[in-house]
């Protein structure tokens, strides 16, 4: 299979949320467990707005059919951990391994290409294994959250 990778536009919005909901009827059969499962999810439209807006979210489409086979969303910081910039990937969700390692890949070409010092990389959904590659290390910060909202 041959797929080719663009950024994400607006119009992307309705596809993506597509996949994810085949995702996760897959994985929460009933009706209220998924929908539980969308509340607490990384792909909310909000989200999936904010990230579309700031251009460096991608998708990978199969060549033929143009159909989606997997996608991330992403934002640069600056200042975090040291780090003058970084590339923060936020989710990273796909149909085919070959579509999640092309993705991973390009995240880190994209942080190469603009010189950016890391690409933090979700640690989970299979992402481990396409980074290992790239020598990815456990990002362990000497740093506490505390929740301001109930929950």
């Amino acid at each position: 299979m041959s797929l080719y990778c663009r950024v994400i536009q607006p119009e992307d919005l309705q596809q993506i949320l597509d996949l994810e909901n085949k995702k996760l009827a897959e994985t929460y059969p009933d009706e209220m467990e998924r929908m539980i499962a969308t509340w607490n999810s990384k792909f909310r439209v909000e989200a999936l707005n904010h990230y579309i807006a700031l251009g460096w979210s991608f998708l990978a489409l199969e060549q033929e059919t143009n159909k989606l086979m997997g996608y991330f969303i992403a934002q640069p910081l600056l200042f975090l951990d040291g780090q003058t910039q970084t590339l923060w990937v936020e989710h990273v969700q796909y149909s085919s391994l070959q579509a999640r390692d092309e993705l991973c890949e390009l995240a880190y070409k994209l942080g190469r290409e603009k010189h950016l010092q890391r690409v933090y990389f979700p640690n989970d959904n299979g992402v481990p294994n396409s980074v290992k590659a790239f020598k990815a290390e456990s990002w362990q910060p000497g740093t506490l959250s505390v929740k301001t909202t109930k929950g």
